[in-house]
């Protein structure tokens, strides 16, 4: 589903990645972990196609990245981000955010019916429903909620993209404990075959239901394997302040 070769993306004193290679299969839940500035976002990025490496090469399930726009559109459209700034409009409703998911497949005239009206009311109820949220936020501005619930609003919003590869960078910050462990569970859910997940993770104690485990540092790929064979030395050794700029 997601091919990375030999991908480097530079930086300003060093690479943001450096010759990175990353094959994510049909199925395949993996976190990502890595200390502040390890290239975990800048990774996503890349995976997700806002940023396009000047070397290497990325294949979205099994083809080549297009240059062609509208090729493109329709590539990523089977690509779903849950973004650390979660990236919703405040202007917006709820239910127009949850509906933004849905844009690369709608037509023009949908998305800009979604504009000026309620659409898909019932399917966002649901998406609601999965995060804990109740459907009587669907009309309120998105300005009026809490982080936490903001927080919830991009997930169903993923939800509602029914997207085939998965990718979310820190999505359970500013959500108390119960609450982060249930939401994970969801995405560990979605990313089931036929679907697959990338997941930016903090805490390494939320590892349990992955398959693999990538450690970064420094934009370069320290270890990838089962969580269960990851130890506390490897820990040590990703998190360690020690040679790095």
């Amino acid at each position: 589903m997601l091919d990375l070769r030999g991908v480097t993306v530079p930086g300003r004193q060093r690479p943001r990645l450096h010759a990175l290679s990353l094959q994510l299969k049909p199925g395949e839940r993996v976190a990502l972990l890595g200390p502040s500035g390890s290239g975990k976002s800048t990774l996503l990025a890349v995976a997700n196609g806002l940023i396009t490496p000047p070397q290497g090469r990325v294949l979205w399930f099994g083809e080549p990245a297009s240059r062609r726009p509208q090729l493109r559109r329709r590539q990523q459209a089977r690509i779903g981000t849950l973004w650390q700034d979660l990236r919703l409009v405040d202007e917006l409703s709820v239910q127009q955010n949850l509906n933004a998911g849905c844009l690369a497949r709608w037509s023009w005239g949908q998305v800009l019916l979604n504009l000026f009206s309620a659409q898909d009311s019932q399917a966002c109820r649901l998406a609601l429903a999965r995060v804990e949220l109740d459907h009587g936020l669907l009309m309120q501005p998105l300005d009026r909620l809490s982080g936490g619930q903001r927080q919830r609003v991009a997930i169903a919003r993923l939800l509602r993209q029914d997207a085939q590869l998965l990718l979310a960078d820190e999505p359970l910050a500013q959500l108390d404990p119960p609450l982060a462990r249930r939401l994970l569970q969801l995405l560990l859910e979605l990313g089931q075959a036929p679907r697959a997940l990338l997941l930016s993770l903090h805490r390494p104690d939320l590892l349990e239901g992955f398959d693999r485990v990538i450690g970064l540092r420094c934009g370069e790929l320290l270890f990838d394997q089962a969580p269960a064979s990851l130890t506390s030395a490897d820990l040590q050794q990703l998190y360690s302040t020690q040679g790095q700029p």
